[in-house]
C-alpha cells in the first residue's frame, strides 16, 4: 500500500491528475505528511507570506542574516506548499502539454514533495532568474555551499540524484539536528 492511499482525498487527487499508483511506485519518490505548525519565515519582494516549520523558519533567519553580514542576499521564492497548491503547479504542466513523465522529473507529485514538510525553501538572489538552473553559478549558491549545513540546510537534488529530479541548486531543506 502507498502511504497517500491512506488519505481518500488525496487518493482522488492524484487521480484526477492522471498520476497512477503505478507510476508513483515506479518513481520510489518519498511521501512528505504535510506540516501541521508553520511559522513565519520572511515575505518576499511580492508580498507574499513564505512559511516554514518554526525551527526552519528560525535556522533560516539566522542563516539569511549571516550571509547578509558577508554581503550575500538570500531570497526565498517558495517555502510550505499545501497539496492543491502542488496540485496547481501539476495542472499548468499539463496545461502546456506536458507528459506526466517529465512532469515529475520537475516538480513532485501532492503529497511527495518536500515543500509539504515546511521545511524545504526555494532560493534566488537578485538579478537571477528564479528556479533556473544558472543560480549555482552565483556568489549566493556558493555561499550556501559553504555555510548552509551549519544552518541545518541541504541541497535536496543535486546532479544525477536518485529521485529522477532534474538539478535544483535553488532547493534547499531544513533537516533538524544537521547542522555542521
Amino acid at each position: 500500500m502507498l502511504p497517500h492511499e491512506k488519505d481518500n482525498n488525496l487518493a482522488l487527487l492524484l487521480a484526477s491528475l492522471g498520476i497512477s499508483d503505478a507510476l508513483l511506485a515506479r518513481k520510489n519518490l518519498p511521501f512528505h505528511a504535510e506540516a501541521r505548525t508553520l511559522a513565519p519565515a520572511e515575505t518576499g519582494r511580492d508580498g507574499r507570506l513564505h512559511l516554514l516549520i518554526p525551527e526552519a523558519a528560525a535556522a533560516w533567519q539566522a542563516m539569511k542574516a549571516e550571509a547578509l553580514a558577508e554581503g550575500i542576499v538570500l531570497e526565498i521564492v517558495s517555502a510550505f506548499r499545501g497539496l492543491e497548491e502542488q496540485a496547481q503547479i501539476i495542472r499548468d504542466k499539463q496545461a502546456r502539454g506536458m507528459p506526466m513523465d517529465t512532469i515529475l522529473t520537475l516538480s513532485a507529485a501532492p503529497g511527495y514533495s518536500e515543500h509539504h514538510t515546511g521545511r524545504a525553501v526555494d532560493i534566488n538572489t537578485p538579478g537571477c532568474e528564479e528556479r533556473e538552473e544558472p543560480f549555482e553559478h552565483t556568489e549566493a549558491f556558493r555561499w550556501l555551499s559553504a555555510h548552509a549545513g551549519r544552518f541545518g540546510f541541504g541541497l535536496s537534488y543535486p546532479r544525477g540524484n536518485a529521485l529522477g529530479f532534474i538539478y535544483e541548486p535553488w532547493h534547499w531543506s531544513y533537516l533538524p539536528g544537521a547542522q555542521a
